[in-house]
């Protein structure tokens, strides 16, 4: 099953020069090394080894945070079999640090976050587990008409997330201690929030076929896992969904963060409004979301102003993991194009974009300083490529935005 997961993106400045690098998961490790590209006004230079990242594993996710409080960006590697932590040199350089407490040995580690949970000033970690699977316990799982597939999550049994707190720059697993060990599962996005408007963060954790999972806060060092009673474990029609990405943004401008899962294909994408007093809402259906994301299964999602007419609109990056039966006979028939969803009057409405392919993560941010809003999207088993917003800038130019694609062959030397 590893093979068609990964892997990751992050945008990362780790030199401080004011533009945003870029960092690459690899997903196998007979692909190679991760790649960190330094970013010089729009133009790449790989400078993996240089940095001290070379690295090869089953790549899922990075997170990035300054977890030692010098006002350098660190990196967090999620994987297979292994996490490691970089600290930020400030020269250039990361140095490997990873404490004992993140391996998390034979389990597959997929997303993860820095937060301050306690507010004590310094950021704290969660760190999302996907599935009990080994290569020896490898699972021979079939398609409806007997071919040979990729299994679903229910195959294995599911893990619990674990949870760090940063004891200046040292690592612990509160895990147990908090209450994170209480409930688990194939657990793929995560963002971190408060909820319900009390000062403190929450977790929000999107699992893979089963239902997802809102950590609240206690403000005493542990935490309530609430998905079912405050609305966002299932969808609207009371399934759950197999949750990969997972994006906050206040989509209908009320002042309150809504959350948007993305899902498997012929399930919909997921839009859970927040009332602002800790309630949230499936909100799919009613704003055209479920259908037009219903084809696809969605793995990189975000929030942008695409048209810079005051309403966030959606960009999800997606990518089959079973087998599209239109593409039977070829030799990836896992193939999708990316959605742009622009929102109007509270409905969303799709714009073309994109080629179809296996995609994965995104990333958003500013590349090339322009004032506009990129996407890095990733592939599995191609190329990563890089859309640049060729738009209006907001609020100075009339609304109009164009995506061009850029190839990494293309911009990197």
């Amino acid at each position: 099953m590893t093979e068609i997961m990964g892997s990751g993106v992050a945008l990362i400045d780790y030199d401080n020069d004011g533009d945003q690098d870029i960092f690459l998961l690899q997903g196998h490790p007979s692909a190679g090394s991760n790649v960190l590209l330094r970013n010089d006004k729009g133009t790449f230079t790989g400078v993996t080894k240089a940095a001290g990242l070379e690295h090869s594993n089953y790549g899922m996710g990075a997170a990035t945070g300054d977890f030692d409080n010098d006002g350098r960006t660190d990196l967090l590697i999620t994987a297979f079999n292994g996490n490691t932590l970089y600290r930020n040199n400030g020269n250039g350089t990361f140095t490997n640090v990873t404490p004992a407490a993140l391996v998390l040995p034979n389990l597959w580690s997929t997303s993860a976050a820095f937060f301050d949970y306690d507010n004590d000033g310094w950021q704290d970690l969660v760190i999302l587990n996907y599935i009990d699977f080994q290569f020896a316990n490898n699972k021979r799982c079939q398609a409806p008409t007997g071919e040979p597939d990729y299994c679903t999550p229910r195959a294995y049994r599911s893990l619990p997330s674990h949870l760090f707190h940063n004891e200046k720059g040292k690592f612990v697993d509160v895990t147990a201690k908090s209450g994170f060990d209480k409930a688990s599962g194939p657990a793929l996005g995560v963002v971190t929030l408060d909820a319900n408007n009390d000062g403190f963060q929450d977790v929000f954790i999107a699992n893979d076929s089963s239902a997802n999972h809102l950590w609240i806060n206690n403000r005493n060092g542990t935490f309530t896992e609430k998905a079912l009673e405050l609305g966002v474990a299932y969808s609207e029609s009371g399934l759950a969904k197999a949750g990969m990405g997972v994006a906050l943004g206040d989509y209908n401008n009320d002042g309150h963060e809504d959350l948007i899962v993305v899902n498997l294909m012929r399930e919909g994408a997921t839009l859970f409004a927040n009332n602002g007093k800790g309630d949230f809402a499936d909100v799919s259906a009613r704003t055209g979301l479920h259908n037009l994301s219903f084809l696809f299964t969605g793995f990189g999602v975000g929030w942008l102003d695409i048209d810079c007419d005051g309403r966030l609109d959606i960009f999800i990056a997606n990518g089959a993991v079973t087998r599209r039966e239109e593409q039977r006979g070829q030799k990836e028939p896992f193939k999708e194009r990316n959605l742009l969803l622009r929102q109007v009057n509270g409905r969303f409405e799709s714009i073309p974009i994109g080629v179809p392919a296996i995609h994965r993560a995104a990333a958003f941010g500013d590349i090339d300083n322009d004032g506009r809003v990129d996407i890095v999207v990733t592939v599995n088993n191609g190329q990563a490529f890089w859309y640049r917003n060729e738009g209006a800038k907001c609020n100075t130019l009339p609304a109009r935005t164009a995506y061009s694609y850029l190839s990494a062959s293309e911009k990197r030397r």
